[in-house]
């Protein structure tokens, strides 16, 4: 395995980088934002304003890296990135924080893209799956590593927005200084609707669902520790052990995936979110610090794994060959969810505290499951030896076109 990695070490010394500055950037930014006596509908439109232009960065890098070349987008997009966060630190107002934060989705979602074209392009048919692992491996050890940097300073000054620019620029040194090739020209998205609902609608509506989820978690989940009443220290613990879970269960997730009808793990996964959020509002202690712990570490068993699972449903139904276009398809859905997540979250956690955070989730969740089952009385299942594979793609960034091209299934065709 060491073979096949050592030639994509500044690739993914660059991945951790993006995905600390990132992680940091997450956990930083509501914290300010509740400092600063903003609402939690306000810190959700700022969410919004990010999934809106990481979902558009998803549809335009492409064609900026057609005209002008990889290396010369991919320093336009790490220097915007580390701009943003100077931004914030110098002009603390909400307006002027959803469109900063609209900056660095866009940024980001370019970004990803290069750096997931290059790894493709360094790829063969038989390290392509050793180097996917190893890539999400660094996804998610980058985004833990950069929320536990909030311990580095107080949100309440500059200093982490600082250490955030500088995470994102020092993720231009390892890719600048890459004897890589220029890859071939950015995977770009197709959005047909139609075509995705009549291939899985339990896909469709599961990945817009998703979305919703995923923004109430990226978005509104240290809004609702802090309500909570955990301290400094027991945030990033808290979305770390979210992580964890999610590594954990993947495993046993995908396996049963693998074997029976999808479907029937997605209900699984919508009565465990659900369950979750019964479990917080109605259990005594459930909402100590030990209880949120234990409730967060149970919802992380599915709260990251269902992208993946999704995707495998809706391919399950595709024809090999349609593998990319089919995922970032339902790429764009789940940014659609992405927008709307953290607004619902915000409003419900503004009227009713931080029992809102998990009416929201459990909303999503109610609906994940329930049309999943209500779609097992409408088709077949794809039988077991037509299914796809499983392969874990986590939620804790937003994906892009080109994941779906590093993915080895995307070879199948």
């Amino acid at each position: 395995m060491l073979r096949n990695i050592v030639p994509v070490t500044g690739l993914m010394l660059s991945t951790f980088f993006l995905l600390a500055g990132s992680g940091l950037t997450g956990i930083t930014i509501p914290l300010r934002a509740g400092i600063e006596g903003w609402s939690p509908v306000t810190i959700g439109w700022i969410g919004f304003g990010y999934a809106l232009c990481f979902t558009a960065g998803c549809v335009v890098v492409p064609r900026m890296v057609r005209r002008v070349g990889h290396v010369r987008v991919y320093a336009v997009l790490a220097t915007l990135l580390a701009m943003s966060l100077l931004l914030h630190a110098l002009f603390v107002h909400p307006l002027a924080w959803i469109a900063i934060r609209g900056i660095a989705g866009f940024s980001l979602a370019g970004a990803y893209m290069v750096v997931e074209s290059w790894l493709n392009e360094k790829a063969t048919n038989e390290s392509r799956g050793q180097i996917f692992s190893f890539y999400m491996i660094m996804n998610m050890v980058g985004m833990m590593a950069g929320q536990f940097m909030v311990l580095l300073g107080d949100p309440a000054t500059t200093s982490l927005f600082m250490i955030a620019a500088l995470l994102y620029a020092m993720a231009v040194i390892p890719t600048g200084l890459s004897n890589a090739v220029s890859p071939q020209p950015l995977t770009e998205v197709s959005l047909d609707l139609g075509k995705l609902y009549r291939n899985s609608p339990a896909a469709m509506v599961g990945m817009l669902m998703t979305g919703i989820i995923a923004g109430i978690w990226n978005f509104q989940a240290p809004v609702f520790a802090e309500q909570a009443g955990l301290s400094g220290n027991q945030i990033p613990l808290m979305l770390a052990l979210a992580m964890i879970s999610g590594a954990i269960f993947q495993f046993p997730l995908g396996r049963a995936s693998d074997r029976m009808d999808r479907r029937y793990v997605m209900i699984f996964a919508g009565i465990i979110g659900v369950g979750c959020a019964a479990a917080f509002n109605v259990i005594p202690g459930a909402s100590t610090a030990p209880g949120v712990f234990v409730t967060i570490f149970v919802l992380g068993a599915v709260l990251f794994p269902i992208y993946s699972l999704v995707v495998a449903h809706a391919n399950d139904y595709a024809e090999p060959s349609a593998f990319v276009e089919i995922s970032s398809g339902l790429l764009i859905v789940n940014g659609a969810g992405a927008m709307i997540g953290p607004v619902l979250a915000g409003v419900l956690i503004d009227g009713l505290g931080p029992s809102g955070f998990f009416i929201a989730l459990a909303l999503a969740f109610a609906v994940f499951g329930g049309y999943a089952a209500w779609r097992i009385t409408r088709r077949a299942a794809v039988p077991a030896d037509e299914m796809t594979d499983y392969a874990y793609m986590p939620t804790t960034r937003s994906q892009t076109p080109e994941t779906f091209n590093l993915d080895p299934r995307s070879e199948e065709e």
